[in-house]
């Protein structure tokens, strides 16, 4: 049966949300599950077909490394910081059961496909990371902030020029419930754009 004749149930996407780094835990998403997260992100929408992201996972040993990278940061953007700050940068490196980091590398190959919609195109990607991993019964969480533009740990993960490291999505068991947060109504984020212009969709 073609896709557009199929009718899914999707309220459990709608139920998705974030899961702090410190509410994470094992287990961890098996290899094949792994797989089917990063194959996730695959079905972004591409124009071009640009590819112009990439996906970093990190290891045990790479995160023990991580960690003195966002330290590092940490100090270099906050020379007062407090010694439970750094132990926070610490555990966001060292906590999430899988840790991958997101960059998005945009191209010039084709002057019609801008940077926005390449740098959207990596955004696709991740979202797509955190339904997948959602649907698989896991928490995850964008780790992003002022460490993705720290020098160092830009050069770490190939960052170069015009690249941006997006953020670092972190996945595992949640074991403990995440915090209900507040989100906006579809009359929040909503316009019209008709014969007349653009207007709220209740004006």
């Amino acid at each position: 049966m073609p896709a557009s004749d199929q009718k899914h149930d999707i309220s459990w996407l709608l139920t998705r949300r974030s899961a702090a780094v410190k509410r994470l835990g094992a287990p961890a998403p098996t290899e094949a599950e792994l797989d089917q997260i990063l194959s996730a992100g695959l079905t972004a929408p591409d124009h071009g077909a640009m590819r112009p992201w990439r996906v970093v996972q990190c290891t045990d040993d790479g995160r023990a490394r991580l960690a003195e990278l966002f330290v590092a940061a940490k100090r270099r953007s906050k020379p007062d910081a407090t010694e439970a700050e750094f132990a926070r940068e610490r555990d966001k490196a060292l906590r999430p059961p899988v840790l991958l980091a997101i960059l998005a590398k945009p191209k010039t190959s084709k002057p019609e496909v801008t940077e926005a919609e390449q740098i959207a195109c990596a955004g696709a990607a991740m979202q797509s990371m955190l339904l997948a991993a959602y649907g698989l019964g896991y928490g995850a969480i964008i780790l992003s902030g002022s460490r993705c533009a720290d020098p160092e740990v830009r050069r770490a993960f190939g960052a170069e020029g015009t690249d941006h490291l997006l953020g670092f999505i972190s996945i595992g068991t949640i074991v403990e419930t995440p915090i209900p947060s507040r989100r906006p109504t579809l009359d929040e984020m909503l316009e019209i754009f008709d014969a007349q212009g653009l207007r709220t969709r209740n004006n």
